[in-house]
């Protein structure tokens, strides 16, 4: 008779399998809570400790670690020796493996997780099942996963056994779902114990969707999502409506988020190829999208919007109107979805913005290497700020600086932003130098740049910005201040009657 060992902590269609199994002459072996859940389900089962001769002892912390199980698992049945080894200690071999770990990451996802309940999640006995399995699984079936069940039992049933194939697949999914597990340890590990840059990182993450392609049709892509990332994310989004999202969709869906949580106020931005095109500020959503579309009514089509406030009826009528890709809204009214439902393709996503926003680590790929950094958290609000001009920006050019200052933050470096106390102007962004990214940001500004502010995302390595800016009628500037010439951009600043401020911190973005 063949043996299984069956000893789960997700319970889900676990009964059925088994009897199936049995139904197929297997003996089946079982711990703890399974081999309860089996009982009671009127399933024929042995305990493991019958099995080892050595009862559970330490809690359930030691059951299967012994000799009569894994031998049972790494003997290698078309070696002569093994097989005699296993005879001579009375060790029968385990055909069947189905195990899943204890809930280490549905523990540490609770709000008021202990370190000592977390660690008392951490699994031993299974993990060393199931790589014990994963590793003989030319001998043996090992099944991490309930999806696997059915495949399993059909096989066995047509077969009579498992073809190495699946076999095979199995065994890397096991090795895939331990690797994953031993990473969220390690992670809560190093982070209990307060270690920031450790000698290795391992993450972990699990498929959302197959996408249809990459930046471009030539290259294959997927959306993996972080089990343990923020919930306010696109990779955890609720889509409404629309097409699947596409790669490209993805990245500018997150730079839309990541710009339109930095407001308090409700707010509407504008994101194209994962730069702002466009942002803007009012008492109501309907109100700060008129302003986002108006600071580039061009850029915007085919964009992506994103909201923090929840997307009514007046607002859906405006968005109707233009072409976009992406909407991104707390909520959206029914009058508002009935009236943007009526477009087939666009996508509608929700984003629990009440949620906890977890700041994770940024993580960049190169060739060979992985690059990982804190997110850019950095605020107006936490800078040192200082004025070196003689002119004092006014309260309402003040306003148009902080709106400025939390825009650029999210354009690519080299980056300027014009706006007003409401809006974005102009945007300069992605270019080799600073003042070539201040004509574009002030061309597009056009009249408007009279009486706006200018924001840099770094220092002014020389006076010229100042002056394009000048030129244009610019009256107040915010940049981080650290250049060698600082004094030079003073000056000028000081001879147009332009307030400046000195933030200390700098915003690159590439």
């Amino acid at each position: 008779m063949k043996r299984a060992l069956i000893s789960v902590s997700d319970k889900t269609g676990v009964v059925d399998f088994s009897k199936a199994l049995v139904e197929l002459g297997f003996e089946l072996l079982s711990t703890g809570g399974t081999k309860k859940t089996l009982e009671e389900n009127g399933v024929p089962v042995t305990g493991v400790d019958q099995i080892t001769g050595f009862p559970e002892i330490l809690e359930g912390r030691v059951k299967t670690l012994h000799p009569m199980i894994h031998g049972g698992l790494l003997a290698k049945r078309d070696s002569e020796d093994h097989m005699k080894q296993l005879e001579k200690q009375g060790i029968k071999p385990i055909d069947l493996v189905c195990v899943n770990l204890y809930p280490f990451q549905q523990t540490i996802s609770k709000p008021d997780v202990t370190a000592e309940d977390a660690i008392e999640n951490i699994d031993i006995g299974g993990p060393s099942m199931l790589r014990a399995a994963a590793k003989n699984h030319e001998d043996l079936a090992v099944l991490v996963d309930s999806t696997d069940y059915e495949t399993v039992l059909s096989e066995l049933k047509e077969n009579g056994e498992v073809s190495i194939g699946t076999k095979r697949k199995l065994a890397a999914k096991v090795f895939r779902h331990t690797a994953a597990y031993d990473a969220q340890i390690a992670e809560y590990m190093t982070e209990l114990a307060g270690e920031k840059q450790p000698e290795r990182v391992t993450f972990t993450y699990e498929l959302k969707q197959n996408l249809r392609y990459g930046e471009n049709p030539h290259q294959k892509a997927a959306f993996y999502k972080n089990p343990l990332g923020s919930a306010f994310s696109v990779a955890n989004a609720e889509q409404l409506h629309g097409k699947e999202l596409s790669y490209n969709n993805i990245h500018d869906a997150d730079a839309a988020l990541q710009l339109v949580k930095d407001f308090d106020e409700p707010a509407a931005v504008a994101v194209k190829h994962m730069n702002p095109c466009g942002a803007g500020i009012g008492a109501t959503a309907s109100e700060a999208f008129k302003k986002a579309y108006e600071a580039d009514s061009t850029s915007i089509f085919g964009g992506i919007v994103a909201f923090n406030r929840e997307v009514d009826g007046d607002t859906a009528r405006q968005l109707h109107e233009i072409f976009l890709e992406i909407i991104i809204a707390p909520a959206f009214s029914k009058e508002a979805l009935d009236i943007l439902t009526s477009k087939k393709n666009i996508r509608l996503l929700t984003i629990p913005f009440n949620g906890a926003k977890k700041r994770e680590k940024v993580l960049t790929s190169v060739e060979g290497g992985l690059l990982v950094q804190d997110q850019d958290s950095f605020t107006y609000e936490d800078a040192e700020i200082t004025i070196p001009t003689k002119r004092k920006p006014t309260d309402e050019e003040l306003a148009a600086l902080k709106l400025a200052w939390k825009v650029v933050k999210h354009v690519k470096s080299n980056a300027i932003v014009v706006a007003g106390n409401d809006m974005t102007l102009g945007v300069g962004a992605g270019q080799m130098n600073r003042v070539g990214a201040a004509k574009i940001a002030l061309e597009q500004a056009g009249e408007r740049a009279k009486g706006a502010v200018l924001a840099s995302d770094a220092f002014f390595p020389m006076s010229d910005t100042v002056e394009e800016a000048a030129s244009k009628g610019i009256t107040a500037i915010i940049q981080p201040g650290g250049s060698i010439r600082d004094d030079e951009s003073i000056k000028a600043c000081d001879e147009h009657g332009i307030a400046m401020i000195f933030t200390g911190v700098r915003h690159f973005k590439h």
